[in-house]
């Protein structure tokens, strides 16, 4: 059985007000159960986000040692355990406290600014070891999402990454190995990369041969801001890959189409994000097809039912457990939970194992899955063995 949406309690952090994506008169409605809600201290790193956050850092841990930073994560995800004896930890957004008499599940989802890339080296984040090892020393390298994931994964909570930087290192999958939770990410998939996941793969399908892929976005909320710095933007070219590899006809190996992203930070449209896209295709005798679609998008409203979908989905996952015909033994997913690939921009997916972008193929995934947790058969391959191989606690 599924986690009923209507179960959750929200918990709103004190963007509430500065996001300003609800209309006035409704916020009035809503600010005696807002007013009551005392937002968490969070952790601020200057190095890893814009410049021009500065000022909204108003909430912070005091201190930069990185092992008291970790510490106080890991109090406050204990406290909340305690408090609500179970639940559904949102950080710095909203927390989901979700009633309910089944184990006790805590996941944390981070949807907080988007980050710097860390840097990815042996000595710092490649075992679990050296993650620990990292914080212990304070390394510059050690991101506020870092401090997260790893505070959720000791205290036995699952984390999800919402946002595009490469929180999850190889230390931090390997420790999630050593105490059987699961991590997922990277990145909300709302608004343009959805469309466009869904587009390529129908026009690569169709035979028509994608040569130049353009988006343009521009937007006037905190994301937009924070993204409005070259070291907090990397662009997810790749979004199109595997579609791409998929006709090795129309793209002999090697070949991509030229694909190019622009953000641009407008204040005066707030959350309501513009996206414009041209796709320019090859097709008979040497001829053009051009598609150019604009879109207007409310770009909370999309993410938001994102947040319901990963935490309800993780959830039931930790629930689910097969055993192997050969040798009879339980196992459960692999740490990685690659079945969130649907909701996410840049899915992570375990070691050798093909990463699918295509919005179909992806959701054809899931719903495999669910038919056969209702016990109707597949009548094809499930692929189950990109999903598994989670080892039990030692």
């Amino acid at each position: 059985m599924l986690l009923h949406p209507l179960n959750p309690r929200y918990r709103s952090h004190d963007a509430f007000k500065n996001a300003d994506v609800f209309e006035p008169e409704l916020q009035e409605k809503l600010r005696p159960y807002m007013e009551p809600i005392v937002p968490m201290p969070s952790i601020y790193y200057p190095d890893f986000i814009a410049t021009n956050q500065e000022d909204r850092a108003n909430n912070v841990i005091v201190g930069t040692d990185k092992k008291q930073h970790l510490e106080h994560i890991r109090r406050d995800i204990r406290n909340f355990k305690h408090r609500h004896e179970l639940g559904k930890v949102h950080y710095n957004s909203i927390y989901l406290d979700i009633e309910s008499r089944r184990k006790e599940c805590v996941i944390v989802l981070w949807t907080a600014n988007t980050e710097r890339y860390t840097d990815v080296a042996d000595g710092l984040n490649i075992t679990a070891e050296q993650v620990l090892a990292s914080v212990e020393a304070n390394a510059k390298e050690i991101s506020p999402s870092n401090i997260f994931a790893i505070a959720s994964i000791l205290e036995g909570a699952h984390y999800i990454n919402g946002s595009p930087q490469n929180t999850l290192t190889p230390g931090i999958v390997e420790l999630a190995r050593k105490h059987n939770v699961f991590v997922g990410g990277d990145d909300l998939k709302s608004g343009q990369t959805k469309m466009k996941s869904v587009l390529v793969d129908y026009l690569v399908c169709s035979g028509l041969k994608p040569e130049s892929i353009v988006s343009y976005n521009h937007l006037g909320n905190n994301d937009g801001k924070n993204l409005s710095e070259e070291g907090q933007f990397r662009s997810k070219s790749s979004v199109v890959d595997d579609m791409v590899q998929s006709n090795n006809i129309l793209y002999p190996t090697g070949q991509n189409p030229d694909h190019c992203i622009v953000i641009k930070y407008v204040p005066f449209v707030g959350d309501s994000k513009r996206a414009l896209d041209e796709y320019i295709c090859s097709i008979f005798m040497g001829g053009r097809q051009t598609f150019v679609i604009h879109n207007t998008c409310e770009d909370s409203l999309l993410a938001t039912p994102l947040i319901y979908d990963l935490v309800i989905l993780t959830e039931l996952m930790t629930r689910i457990h097969f055993t192997d015909a050969n040798d009879g033994s339980i196992q459960s997913f692999h740490e990685i939970l690659s079945i969130l690939s649907p909701f996410l921009k840049a899915p992570l997916v375990p070691p050798s194992t093909p990463v699918i972008n295509a919005f179909m193929k992806q959701f054809a995934s899931l719903t495999k899955l669910i038919t056969a947790l209702v016990g109707i058969a597949s009548d094809v391959d499930m692929q189950i063995e990109f999903f598994t191989e989670l080892p039990k606690t030692q």
